[in-house]
Formats: C-alpha cells, sequence, structure tokens
C-alpha cells in the first residue's frame, strides 16, 4: 500500500513554467514505477509521463507534452516530480500521480495500482 499527495498547481500564464511534486508514503517507493496523468474538465483521463521503478532509466511521453515536460524521481526523497515549462492552456487539467507495483515501467492507466488526489493546473492564455 502506498499514499500519493501531490503538490505544487496553481494558476500560470501561457508559456511559464510549474512543477509538480508527488510524495510517496507507505511502501518502498523505488520499487513503484511512476506516472503522471491529467483530466481536463469533460474530457477523459489521459496519460502525460511516465518513469520506470528502482533507477529511473526509462521514461515515456505524451506526445502533446513531449519536450516541454520532465518527469523525475528522487527515490531518497520518496517523490517523483514533472517539470513543465512552455505551458498552453490546453495543459489546464487535474494533475494525478500514480505508483504502479506489477510492472517496471508502464504507459497504461489500469496498470496503476494507486492514484493520488490530483493537483489543480490552470494556464491562462
Amino acid at each position: 500500500q502506498v499514499q500519493l499527495v501531490e503538490s505544487g498547481g496553481g494558476l500560470v500564464q501561457a508559456g511559464d513554467s510549474l512543477r509538480l511534486s508527488c510524495t510517496a508514503s507507505g511502501a518502498t517507493f523505488r520499487s513503484y514505477a511512476m506516472g503522471w496523468f491529467r483530466q481536463a474538465s469533460g474530457k477523459e483521463c489521459e496519460f502525460v509521463a511516465a518513469i520506470s521503478w528502482f533507477d529511473g532509466a526509462n521514461t515515456n511521453y505524451a506526445d502533446s507534452v513531449k519536450g516541454r515536460f520532465t518527469i523525475s524521481r528522487d527515490n531518497a526523497k520518496n517523490t517523483v516530480q514533472l517539470q513543465m515549462n512552455s505551458l498552453k492552456p490546453e495543459d489546464t487539467a487535474v494533475y494525478y500521480c500514480a505508483a504502479a507495483s506489477r510492472y517496471s515501467f508502464t504507459t497504461t492507466g489500469s496498470s496503476y495500482d494507486f492514484w493520488g488526489q490530483g493537483t489543480q493546473v490552470t494556464v491562462s492564455s
């Protein structure tokens, strides 16, 4: 069992940057693959970024954020971050952190076992 708490969301203007953080507790964090997903109002939840367990050697991004977002993990601090640069209004959504225990690396939402409560990111034009 792992508990996830996201932070760092807020209201920014187009072109600005934000850094989301997700802190995990209750488990061996390094043995979980981690991911970020988002859900805009009236839309389905979509994959944003993923990082593999242990050393985080593998990462993957949705095409819509590739080159602008960076996922990273700090196993010593039990955190996973999402650095978001050059934000666009279409990035507006609730962002969720998720942990997967059965896979070393996955981009599929149904593969994740634990989810945070989400943090709102709003990008104004």
